[in-house]
């Protein structure tokens, strides 16, 4: 399956700007991505760390990793907490720097990507995203898939097994989304939430009811997770979705309008209640489902982050992982929406 967890390396000196690129190197290597494609990356990467050296962020992490068929893409996303830029898109233009330098920065890094986006505002730091795809990987130009689906998903500090986990399953019409927590965290958690979603991706013909107790029964030799099952139907304009345990989300019409997702208490693979119901939201073009595991805070909004909604889903996922993830735990962030 390819719904990997984000490799995290945090810069919070300029000391430790040569490591990470060699270590994020040596990652990229390992996934057998050319020498000219590795060059790209270390490109890309040594710009983003000089400009966060420059701009005197609080503090950067670089998130990391493959993704696509046969690990035929990498993707690095940088944040920051650092004071922001007011002109984010002039700030793209090859010669203009607000630390006078020569400028080049975020220039070069959009030149080395295949797919970029970038996300700033004044006084709540800055995100950007960077993808790149091994030669004859990258896709082609077709029609457009109806839906958007951007993750972050980030193991606890010190663990190589992230216990969170999701899935997708994408038809003509209609979507299921996965959101998975392995009770805990660590490599026991982490069997727990991947069996969740080899389970579903087994039976994707199901309701969202009907797969939440069909993932119960799947993993009742596991230490046990909660889970979220949420479907999007653009031709009946629905969402439907059935959720136990402490996976939280909200549907978000604008910047103020939201509905919250709510859950049944139990844990899958040990115990859940004996009725358990769809729930079902309407759905237009221009909504937005947020669903994340608790290694995220509740209250998190949007209301500070002007025009953020336009941009990429994982830029997204990203602000609200930078802003709003306890530290403490695993995290992981969906965000999704349909095309018009």
């Amino acid at each position: 399956m390819d719904f990997k967890a984000h490799t995290r390396f945090s810069l919070t000196d300029r000391t430790f700007q040569n490591i990470i690129k060699r270590d994020i190197t040596r990652l990229a290597e390992s996934y057998k991505f050319s020498e000219a494609e590795v060059g790209r990356i270390n490109i890309i990467v040594s710009e983003m760390a000089s400009n966060l050296i420059k701009h005197s962020a609080v503090s950067g992490e670089f998130l990391v990793k493959p993704f696509g068929r046969l690990n035929s893409g990498f993707e690095i996303i940088c944040l920051d907490q650092g004071p922001g830029m007011s002109e984010p898109l002039r700030m793209q233009e090859d010669g203009v720097s607000t630390a006078g330098t020569a400028g080049e920065g975020l220039g070069a890094i959009k030149r080395q990507s295949d797919e970029f986006d970038l996300y700033s505002a004044k006084g709540v730091g800055t995100v950007i995203l960077s993808r790149l795809y091994k030669k004859g990987y990258k896709p082609k130009p077709r029609a457009p898939k109806k839906f958007d689906v951007g993750v972050v998903m980030v193991p606890k500090n010190g663990e190589k097994h992230c216990g969170d986990g999701w899935a997708i399953y994408e038809a003509v019409d209609y979507c299921h989304l996965l959101v998975a927590d392995g009770l805990g965290h660590g490599e026991h958690a982490e069997v727990a939430s991947q069996g969740a979603a080899e389970a579903f991706l087994q039976n994707t013909n199901l309701a969202p009811v009907e797969l939440i107790r069909n993932l119960h029964g799947a993993i009742k030799k596991t230490r046990g997770a909660v889970a979220n099952v949420t479907s999007i139907n653009v031709k009946n304009q629905e969402l439907t979705y059935c959720g136990v345990g402490n996976i939280a989300g909200r549907v978000i019409s604008g910047y103020e309008n939201t509905k919250s997702i709510i859950s049944y208490n139990g844990i899958l693979g040990h115990n859940i209640p004996n009725t358990l119901n769809n729930h079902v939201i309407p759905w237009v073009g221009n909504n937005l489902l947020v669903l994340h595991s608790d290694g995220l805070k509740s209250k998190w909004d949007f209301s500070r982050y002007k025009d953020l909604l336009r941009h990429d889903t994982s830029i997204i996922a990203a602000v609200l992982y930078k802003d709003f993830n306890r530290g403490t735990d695993d995290t992981l962030v969906l965000v999704a929406r349909t095309r018009c």
